[in-house]
């Protein structure tokens, strides 16, 4: 498949082996293979590490302020309902800034994909704790240990009404593309947490340790109070894959 239609003549900035490479590629296959071209694609970037993905990917693209990627997609999407519109941004924007525009958003169900890039931490400004960070981890904002259990944006969307919701790997391209294309496919909120470490500022939960903690649960919630009480688990390892449509 030829997808440099989605692509510009950029060269992209994250570091080496960051999982937003691997993201990149995988949004590009589900645009591809779901042969939506790039004018009818609008994707808003939050500020943060994913937001420089608007310098690579050709299609519509929209900066805008730290935690109000979902409320720009919402207007796009009202403004033209034939257009495909995705919200992107990290953990930060959409738990920390931005909270409330996601639980509005899986509220009304608006017809949105979102796609959170979450890898436990501010990364572009150096390694803050945000609302993922998990509990005693040392970060430059924590250095006697993050005290706060970690938020679940899954969760928190679930409980608003999200429609779609699905957790996804970075680094498994084929499965990411996958949830990806079926979230955009779906009519109504669709949420994606996109796992993956930040190379420089989430040790120890690196590449290895997602790696050993990833797993795809043959079982999955048939209904919302099950979806619930799968969400709220707190367990040794982190399912992925499509949890609720």
């Amino acid at each position: 498949m030829d997808l440099s239609k989605y692509s510009t003549d950029q060269i992209p900035t994250w570091c080496p082996g960051c999982g937003n490479y691997a993201i990149l590629q995988s949004l590009k296959q589900s645009l591809g293979e779901l042969k939506i071209a790039p004018k009818d694609t609008v994707v808003t970037y939050d500020i943060g590490c994913g937001g420089n993905m608007i310098n690579v990917l050709r299609v519509c693209g929209f900066v805008t302020l730290h935690g109000r990627s979902i409320p720009v997609a919402v207007g796009a999407k009202l403004a033209n309902p034939k257009l495909t519109v995705l919200a992107q941004a990290g953990d930060g924007g959409l738990l920390n800034e931005g909270v409330n525009h996601l639980v509005h958003a899986a509220q009304r169900d608006d017809n949105i994909t979102v796609l959170l890039h979450n890898n436990l931490v501010f990364a572009l400004t150096t390694g803050q704790a945000s609302y993922t960070t998990p509990k005693n981890m040392v970060t430059k904002s924590t250095p006697q240990g993050n005290p706060f259990v970690p938020l679940s944006p899954l969760l928190l969307a679930a409980v608003s009404g999200g429609s779609f919701l699905a957790r996804a790997f970075a680094f498994d391209i084929p499965q990411t593309t996958k949830i990806i294309k079926a979230a955009i496919k779906h009519q109504g909120f669709s949420l994606v947490e996109i796992m993956m470490p930040c190379l420089v500022w989430s040790e120890p939960y690196n590449l290895n340790y997602f790696q050993k903690k990833i797993y795809y649960p043959k079982e999955l919630p048939q209904t919302r109070d099950e979806l619930l009480k799968f969400l709220e688990k707190t367990e040794e390892k982190i399912p992925l894959g499509i949890f609720w449509k």
